[in-house]
């Protein structure tokens, strides 16, 4: 478990070398020299004790994407990433990202509690050189990434200072810069706004968007609030109750960027309304 902890953290492959890929600034669909396969899930299985949350799962998730997925309490939304990235082991079952497994690929995580997260004994800046630091990259190399990063995304926070001195928003900030510096191929985010007050996580949705719309990383967001897997989502990826299977995965077809003036949207109300209607069916067990 420490081992899947630390490569998520630092964003490198648990075994070989993934290929370079282009960091190239573009808007959806995803960048040019991101992989475009999918991610192939196969025979998924996991178990809790009595429990049953996944019984042979099979799903393929398109890649230069960014996927919300979206479910009933206790379906395993977040067993589902912590699975697939290989911060969780699986009962049975394989993950194939375009063909190449979990540790041929750049994963980055983010995870619910930034305070937990971070290193309180790091300043912000040295947090978010702590990847590249383990992977051997030379100082002046992680300097200058460091700080095309920083220029990339106009972050306006003391890095100087340390994580406790820092808001919650900023300090998930922090978190998601670490997490990108490593240039991953795909990104998980598990409910990375849950701790947040409503004004700064009207302001992270933003920030988010910018670094798909810049860089097409695959994304898998977890979300409990509908309305914010709906505004950032290519696709919602609808769970149904345990054991756990795909209700409907739902094309999000709206405009990028997307601010909160578009949850007001006759289109976006229509999405809204239909992933609730499959939301409610399965609460219900109808």
């Amino acid at each position: 478990m420490k081992r899947s902890i630390a490569r998520l953290v630092t964003g490198a492959p648990a075994s070989g070398t993934a290929a370079t890929a282009d960091a190239a600034a573009a808007p959806p669909p995803a960048a040019a020299g991101r992989r475009r396969g999918s991610i192939a899930i196969r025979g998924l299985r996991k178990t809790f004790g009595d429990a049953v949350v996944y019984d042979g799962l099979d799903l393929d998730l398109p890649q230069g994407r960014f996927i919300s997925v979206f479910g009933p309490n206790g379906c395993g939304k977040s067993t589902l990433i912590n699975m697939i990235s290989g911060l969780m082991a699986m009962d049975a079952g394989s993950v194939l990202y375009d063909g190449r497994t979990i540790g041929e690929t750049r994963i980055s995580y983010v995870f619910q509690n930034y305070r937990e997260a971070l290193f309180p004994w790091l300043r912000a800046i040295d947090n978010i050189h702590y990847p590249l630091k383990v992977l051997g990259m030379p100082r002046r190399r992680r300097e200058e990434r460091v700080a095309r990063l920083l220029a990339e995304f106009d972050v306006r926070i003391d890095i100087n200072a340390y994580p406790y001195t820092l808001s919650g928003g900023q300090q998930q900030t922090v978190s998601i810069l670490r997490a990108l510096v490593t240039d991953p191929e795909v990104l998980f985010l598990d409910e990375p706004f849950s701790a947040l007050d409503y004004e700064m996580t009207l302001f992270m949705r933003e920030q988010i968007q910018k670094i798909y719309m810049k860089t097409g990383t695959t994304t898998l967001l977890v979300s409990h609030d509908l309305e914010e897997a709906v505004q950032l989502a290519d696709s919602v990826l609808l769970l149904t109750r345990r054991p756990t299977r795909v209700a409907e995965m739902v094309d999000i077809d709206l405009p990028w960027p997307r601010t909160a003036r578009i949850t007001t949207h006759p289109r976006f109300v229509d999405l809204k309304r239909h992933c609730l209607d499959v939301f409610w069916n399965e609460v219900k067990g109808r």
